[in-house]
């Protein structure tokens, strides 16, 4: 990885379907050589993949919500099957495993206070590793998610 790498990250970041005569045009390359570029990140892993920034409250998920999970032991097992039965939720927009006093931290994405309300009540309790919940609703994002290039 090298300053034009990540010029060309950056560009991608901002619009991930730009053009490669444009970002050629913002980082002083070749289109060739920016293609090459963008193939050799592609198959290193360093560009995983493309994706769409959603605006969630447009399309009916306008009630997001960060929920703080304990399980009852730290064990793989519990780990495990937890795991395995969060990544069944459509709610579950992502899970993080912790370090400190929580075991996990998910951010879900519910389309009011009683969707909220049914997916913490009869799916996550429900979940029988699960010992404790903390729920924390956000006011508004200050600071999008966004992958650091420089």
């Amino acid at each position: 990885m090298d300053s034009f790498d990540i010029d060309i990250l950056s560009c991608l970041k901002i619009d991930g379907r730009m053009s490669l005569a444009d970002i050629s045009e913002r980082v002083n390359l070749s289109i060739s050589s920016v293609a090459r570029r963008i193939r050799t990140m592609e198959a290193d892993g360093v560009i995983e993949g493309y994706s769409v920034r959603i605006n969630e409250e447009k399309i009916g998920f306008g009630f997001p919500v960060f929920v703080s999970v304990r399980l009852e032991r730290q064990l793989a097992v519990n780990f495990s099957d937890f795991e395995q039965k969060i990544r069944a939720f459509p709610e579950v927009v992502e899970c993080w495993l912790m370090t400190g006093n929580q075991d996990y931290l998910i951010k879900l994405s519910t389309s009011n206070v009683r969707e909220f309300e049914t997916f913490l009540t009869e799916d996550l309790t429900a979940i029988k590793t699960v010992s404790a919940v903390e729920t924390s609703i956000p006011l508004r994002c200050v600071k999008p998610n966004e992958v650091r290039c420089r």
